[in-house]
């Protein structure tokens, strides 16, 4: 197991959690250990620790940092705000020890679980592998407690992913494919002659295999383990010589929709590409930035870009679509790694998320629309329908947190148009501007309140004014629109205007109102106070 410095810890750290105000000296220095000390620990050694500083806050903190200055520990923990860690960061940077600032709502005892944790272990995949197993594992216990059977949990290729407590009662198939860890050759072949494995494919219900004496196989029940249309395994049930109890049909849809749930969070998590934080880092404060450009060996003051990869809105409403955004994740990486060895993909605000360092200005927008492209292609390829957002190219890594609500802006705007597959600013910039605005907008207090009312009470009115405006004032072309006469569009814009006391002929009533029904369409208008 190789050392962990600060950057590691700060890699494992949620982004709410804990930030890093500054670097020790040297910046790779490993931590051996994190401990916790209070205002009575005076006599405790120091050398390679992460000192976390317990029972104080801020400029309370600085006796016992001006005394940890001189054993200089790897780096120290202190709860409190920016404004607050100056002095002691003042104190700590000369003697070349490191200072993260940690959220004053956090538990120490989680701090120090996180840090020690990716002390003790680092292997990130052997953590996930064993969370899966010990997850189906109790989906097959409480299983065949319920139902009154011996169970089995298969992937896909009929490979045992976990069984029920093994008893006397189990027969030749079952005890062979706990041995083996899958189905002997012959029982698969069976049940598939058997037409079981079709019929599983073919429905979402329960499908009973009867006993074979001759062949030594009890009666079963079993169920395909469903993602969308994409069967991920099977989970067999054995009867033990009582029957199965009476719900077991429902039991066992129960338990395939958990084990899909469990798989696909597994699939998910077996790649990194989907930790949050990887991209969360880059894109908070310059000095986290620097961390985690060091840590994967990126020249930060190069330019930079943030790419937005998202599922369409009908990718988004699909059964299998956590699956789907897991399979994005994958695709979007080794894109990525093909267009620049350097790229970093995580999560943003739940979407896949590229950042594209090191960048040459010249001829990088180009580049970045042909990667856009590459990775919309192969993602139709497997039946994902998407949009990429390129956001605008900052001019150094640190700039790059500066574009990223434009970007997740363009991504929007991508969405609700639904017929460019790729964006950028250029593209969106009035939408975006107005939907940072109606955004803003939103967080106010303020409403019209005769507006509000007429946008929740009458739809048909509120759905004239925004074509009325999408349609640049024109009643013509408004009525075109919506299939109605234009008298009709007249005569539904004067009522608005009659019942709101607005003039949609003067600019600034315009503005108040598309603002209100940029809300209303998305659902997102409440009912003005005092109404």
């Amino acid at each position: 197991m190789g050392s962990v410095n600060v950057d590691d810890i700060l890699e494992d750290l949620p982004a709410g959690l804990g930030r890093l105000i500054s670097r020790p000296q040297p910046t790779d220095a490993p931590v051996a250990h994190a401990l916790i000390l209070d205002s009575e620990d005076s006599e405790r050694d120091v050398a390679g620790a992460l000192v976390c500083l317990m029972g104080v806050r801020g400029r309370e903190a600085l006796p016992m940092v001006r005394r940890l200055a001189v054993s200089r520990p790897v780096a120290v923990a202190l709860k409190g705000t920016p404004g607050e860690a100056q002095e002691i960061e003042e104190l700590l940077r000369p003697a070349g020890v490191g200072l993260f600032l940690i959220d004053p709502t956090a538990g120490w005892d989680t701090v120090l679980s996180m840090v020690n944790g990716r002390i003790q272990n680092t292997d990130y995949h052997s953590d996930v592998l064993a969370l899966i197993e010990e997850d189906l594992f109790a989906i097959a216990q409480t299983t065949a407690k319920l139902t009154s059977s011996h169970v089995v949990i298969e992937d896909a290729a009929n490979k045992v992913l976990a069984y029920s407590t093994v008893s006397n009662d189990i027969d030749e198939l079952r005890r062979a494919s706990i041995l083996a860890r899958r189905g002997p050759r012959k029982y698969e072949t069976l049940l598939k002659d058997l037409g079981a494995y079709r019929e599983l494919h073919r429905t979402r219900g329960v499908v009973r295999v009867p006993e074979r004496p001759e062949d030594g196989l009890k009666e079963r029940a079993a169920i395909a383990i469903f993602a969308g249309e994409r069967v991920l395994g099977y989970i067999w049930l054995q009867e033990t010589g009582s029957g199965f109890a009476p719900s077991v049909d429902d039991l066992l849809v129960g338990a395939a929709r958990r084990a899909s749930a469990e798989l696909v969070r597994h699939r998910n998590e077996q790649s990194v590409h989907l930790r949050e934080d990887r991209i969360a880092r880059l894109l908070s404060t310059p000095d986290e930035a620097a961390a985690s450009a060091q840590f994967a060996q990126i020249d930060p003051e190069r330019p930079a870009c943030l790419v937005l990869v998202g599922l369409s809105p009908e990718a988004l409403r699909a059964a299998d679509a956590d699956l789907k955004r897991g399979e994005l994740a994958n695709l979007a990486a080794i894109h990525a790694a093909a267009f620049k060895a350097s790229a970093v993909v995580g999560q943003f605000g739940g979407e896949t998320a590229i950042v594209v360092p090191e960048l040459r200005s010249g001829d990088a927008a180009a580049a970045l629309r042909v990667l856009a492209e590459s990775i919309i292609k192969d993602a139709r390829r497997i039946g994902v329908g998407i949009h990429v957002a390129i956001g605008e190219i900052a001019p150094s890594l640190f700039a790059l947190r500066t574009t990223a609500g434009e970007t997740a802006a363009v991504l929007r705007c991508l969405r609700r148009k639904g017929q460019l597959a790729v964006g950028t600013l250029d593209d969106f910039e009035a939408e975006v501007t107005l939907d940072e605005a109606s955004r803003a907008f939103e967080s106010s207090p303020f409403r019209h309140r005769a507006l509000t009312r007429l946008c929740l009470e009458d739809e048909e009115l509120a759905q004239t004014l925004v074509d009325y405006f999408a349609a640049g004032l024109d009643v013509s072309e408004c009525g075109r629109r919506m299939g109605l006469h234009k008298n009709t569009v007249y005569y539904r814009v004067a009522k608005a205007s009659r019942l709101t006391d607005l003039d949609f002929g003067y600019p600034a009533h315009v503005a108040i109102a598309v603002l209100h029904l940029e809300l209303w369409k998305a659902k997102r208008l409440a009912t003005a106070a005092g109404t």
